[in-house]
């Protein structure tokens, strides 16, 4: 019995928990490249986000602590395309060592105007390209957890697949003439690309910018002479735009659609597949009637 106990010991001691000493310490720029981290990590991994929850990463301000994290991690995952424009002050002020991995490398932009469009996540088709990036450059940084790093990722991408399925399902059931909608701003043209419905925004790629009367006025005229049938919140931008749209055109306000970050834990969009289908959903209700 007591050679018996030892033996499970031994064993819980080989394949029990990771202790935090021992995970590596990485930085996610955004709280959806986070979530991405933490499913490929696993308990291998420590993320911290710095721009969390219902963040907007666009007009995002690092402080202090953020240098300091940004110094003391393994890695720094960031979207890239021009998404984090206060990143290379970051690195500068954290001492320009950290190992910066940029999930969209192998992802051909979309232009939206003169500019990248970063919100490369929006296509699920893309969400597995920073999967495989992620689990890459964890594995460089730690081969002897490359085992857990691939199981993990392949675990993901089975999920992401079946999203993919989902959303494609879902589409299909819209009227072609109906898939279209407007938007705060340019976040959906991956999603647009990749599903067929088509977004209007009064902005561009950023949120930085604000929309003119003209570009207003402009959307209004499009909405009524192509019988636009819903306009969306987004959980990032000004709710104000949207609701006087709607109010002098009439197409229908179809909730909130999540862009460039998630909810917290008890929100609707606490990880990406939760964001993808809410979203989703929330198209699908309101354009297929």
């Amino acid at each position: 019995m007591v050679r018996l106990w030892l033996v499970a010991l031994a064993l819980f001691a080989t394949v029990g928990p990771v202790h935090a000493a021992d995970r590596i310490n990485v930085v996610a720029s955004f709280s959806i490249l986070g979530d991405f981290v933490r499913n490929v990590g696993g308990d291998r991994v420590s993320v911290t986000t710095l721009v969390g929850p219902d963040g907007d990463a666009h007009v995002y301000t690092p402080t202090p602590s953020d240098a300091k994290l940004v110094a003391d991690a393994r890695l720094v995952f960031v979207n890239g395309l021009g998404f984090e424009g206060w990143l290379a002050r970051l690195l500068k002020s954290a001492g320009g060592k950290a190992s910066v991995v940029t999930t969209t490398s192998g992802i051909a932009p979309l232009k939206l105007g003169s500019e990248a469009d970063p919100h490369a996540w929006q296509s699920v088709i893309n969400a597995k390209i920073y999967v495989a990036n992620i689990r890459d450059a964890l594995i460089a940084a730690a081969p002897a957890d490359a085992e857990a790093f691939n199981s993990n990722a392949n675990a993901y991408l089975a999920d992401l697949d079946a999203l993919e399925r989902e959303v494609r399902e879902a589409v299909a059931k819209i009227p072609q003439d109906r898939r279209k909608v407007i938007s705060t701003h340019g976040a959906f043209g991956y999603f647009a690309a990749a599903y067929g419905i088509e977004f209007i925004a009064p902005l561009g790629v950023s949120t930085e910018s604000e929309a003119s009367a003209r570009d207003v006025a402009k959307i209004i005229t499009q909405i009524r002479a192509t019988k636009i049938p819903a306009v969306f919140l987004e959980n990032i931008t000004d709710p104000r735009l949207i609701g006087r749209i709607s109010a002098e055109t009439g197409a229908k306000v179809g909730g909130t659609l999540y862009s460039d970050s998630l909810t917290g834990e008890k929100g609707d969009s606490p990880t990406y597949i939760a964001m993808v289908r809410h979203n989703i959903k929330a198209l699908t209700s309101a354009l297929s009637q």
